[in-house]
């Protein structure tokens, strides 16, 4: 499995731990990821993802997975992201469809 957030994008850095007589050697910086279910109001189902904790934070200030994804460009999400926000566009317009 990949340590990259499957919304942002947000993976691997590297850098080096620098000792006090300054000697350096490479070391990685992973970033904070974590399993989490986000419960899709247009799909009617929970989506598990694995994100970083920025981007739960993220995703709940804007109102949940459904309202992030469809006011987020697709230059800016990761590509399991843009198929979910593509099965969610789907979706609406299935509905509205339905609906009129």
């Amino acid at each position: 499995m990949s340590r990259r957030c499957q919304i942002t994008g947000k993976g691997v850095l590297t850098g080096n731990n620098v000792s006090h007589a300054n000697n350096h050697t490479r070391r990685r910086f992973l970033p904070n990821l974590q399993d989490s279910s986000m419960l899709s109001d247009t799909l009617g189902l929970s989506v598990r993802m694995r994100l970083s904790t920025r981007a739960i934070r993220t995703v709940e200030h804007n109102g949940g997975i459904d309202a992030f994804l469809l006011s987020t460009p697709n230059r800016n999400l990761a590509p399991e992201a843009q198929a979910l926000k593509r099965r969610i566009q789907r979706a609406q317009a299935k509905r509205a469809e339905a609906a009129g």
